[in-house]
């Protein structure tokens, strides 16, 4: 499935033909870098596996007649987002996609504390420091933008056997709703995207294991198509009926709940 013309249309005359998807060599991101080079957008694309980068980047100029620029780099490290910053900034991104992060789980008290400060590092660091940057820029070209920050339905509640990781996404969350307001006037928007589980690398590499798991591009594409339309966007049944039921909920019961939901995702590590 494509994105609609009428939204590809819109896209373009409202942030122009560049984009920036950070993460791209897998799941979520990748599905991001796919869809917007099929609808003829020029993209920058960073990861850290430098050969799935250069084969992305052939790929959507061969199949789609796209520039797509590939950075390499690990951006919970400031010097990779200081060349990411550096290597973009004669170009005119009108929409930045911060979609790189990872997960952890299980017990806090067992894990390994540089992992977990890694991924505050990654999911919340980095996330500030390039939406700093790119605000900024958008400001100053005096043009629309639009930035999307990978928020999580995990982000709505303190969540047991997953503390660290939904702190950096409520974290995410909140940021990206207050500046929404902030930065609307300038013609910047801002779009926080919560999915539920999604079938890609992170589960592994948070050492879960997700039932009924969306395919990234049945996440990517609502999630495209809601820019500059929504500030907080729900993708897939699942998330949407988790959160509005745990609306009904006093925080204490709704982390309840998530405790059970990621007691189910985390079992096998007992």
């Amino acid at each position: 499935m494509k994105l609609k013309n009428k939204t590809v249309d819109r896209l373009k005359k409202n942030y122009g033909n560049w984009a920036l998807v950070t993460g791209a060599t897998s799941g979520i991101g990748k599905a991001f870098a796919t869809k917007l080079a099929e609808s003829g957008f020029n993209l920058v694309i960073t990861g850290r596996r430098e050969e799935q980068l250069n084969s992305l980047s052939t790929e959507f100029f061969d199949q789609h007649k796209v520039e797509a620029i590939p950075i390499v780099g690990d951006l919970s490290q400031k010097k990779a987002i200081e060349s990411l910053l550096e290597e973009t900034n004669h170009l005119s991104i009108g929409i930045v996609i911060l979609n790189a992060g990872f997960g952890t789980s299980g017990e806090f008290i067992n894990s390994n504390i540089q992992n977990e400060l890694n991924l505050v590092d990654l999911n919340c660091k980095s996330v500030l420091e390039m939406l700093h940057h790119f605000s900024n820029k958008m400001k100053a070209e005096t043009r629309k933008g639009a930035i999307v920050l990978l928020s999580s339905m995990v982000a709505f509640q303190g969540v047991p056997n997953a503390a660290n990781y939904a702190a950096s996404k409520a974290y995410i969350q909140s940021l990206g709703e207050g500046l929404a307001r902030e930065l609307k006037p300038l013609g910047i928007d801002i779009l926080c995207a919560a999915p539920g589980p999604v079938k890609s690398g992170f589960a592994d590499r948070a050492n879960m294991k997700m039932g009924m798991s969306l395919s990234p591009y049945d996440v990517a594409l609502p999630i495209i198509s809601a820019i500059g339309k929504k500030t907080t966007l729900l993708p897939g049944f699942l998330t949407k009926f988790l959160v509005y039921n745990l609306r009904l909920l006093p925080r204490s019961g709704k982390i309840r709940v998530m405790e059970k939901v990621m007691s189910g995702f985390t079992k096998h590590q007992k």
